[in-house]
């Protein structure tokens, strides 16, 4: 099991290297995988993210409308990127830094673990948005087996939380079923992940079993299908078995991160 602290560390190391990518280039840069966005919009949403969660942790909050309220755009000068990123997640290391684990926190997941969900989260967070700015900017993209395996459970976690299923009726809606059975495991790291599509919930099980569909291949690769930031038919390295159209709606449905 990752500790808080190894999640925060991995928080840190990533956004720097997201803000050496981005420093100085041009605001308006097209973000490919969050169609939406250009550049400025996604440097804000994962500095302000940061930021957010921070308040959230740093003041024990249990509920969450101050840290919403408390929302300050990033700034729009490029220039200005790099030691404002690195800034943002200098803060949250801070904010972990004076909790523990059990530090009553608002944990949008319908659970009890707001300080570790938040840890996890923004790690997941950074790898995913680090992904966004490689496709837009033209770099390689690489993520180490076990970090990439601990983020796609951060995205399936999410996805499949009682909190989530509740607050999102149009998902609860195109993801709800009667037992199809989707399977995803990572080659080359320890990660097997089983979802149940039920008619009130998903249930996820971290097990090997025979599904309805299956899809497998390296860590990294898994993660960026999973959550849109590449297509199936891109990454020959995943093998696929049984229900295409079944993985296809699940895919088109995981929209955790805006765009």
């Amino acid at each position: 099991m990752i500790e808080t602290s190894e999640y925060v560390n991995a928080v840190v190391d990533q956004t720097s290297i997201f803000a050496d990518w981005v420093h100085g280039r041009d605001p308006a840069t097209p973000v490919p995988t969050c169609p939406e966005w250009t550049l400025v919009d996604l440097v804000d949403h994962v500095g302000s993210t940061q930021r957010m969660v921070s308040m959230l942790v740093g003041e024990r909050m249990t509920e969450p409308s101050r840290a919403f309220a408390g929302h300050v755009p990033g700034p729009t000068d490029p220039a200005q990127w790099r030691a404002w990123l690195t800034g943002t997640a200098a803060e949250a290391e801070r904010a972990f830094a004076s909790v523990t684990d059990d530090t009553p926190v608002w944990d949008p997941s319908g659970g009890e673990a707001g300080v570790p969900f938040w840890s996890r989260r923004l790690f997941g967070e950074a790898c995913v948005h680090r992904a966004d700015a490689a496709a837009a900017l033209g770099e390689e993209y690489e993520l180490a087996p076990e970090p990439a395996a601990a983020a796609i459970e951060d995205w399936l976690a999410n996805m499949t939380s009682r909190g989530y299923w509740e607050n999102r009726a149009g998902f609860a809606d195109a993801i709800r079923g009667d037992g199809q059975t989707l399977h995803f495991h990572a080659t080359d790291a320890a990660g097997e992940w089983v979802a149940r599509r039920e008619p009130d919930k998903v249930v996820l099980e971290r097990t090997h079993t025979k599904a309805d569909v299956a899809v497998r291949g390296p860590a990294a690769d898994l993660l960026l299908v999973l959550s849109r930031r590449r297509s199936l038919d891109a990454t020959p390295t995943l093998d696929l078995h049984g229900d295409r159209a079944l993985l296809r709606h699940w895919i088109e449905h995981m929209d955790w991160v805006a765009g």
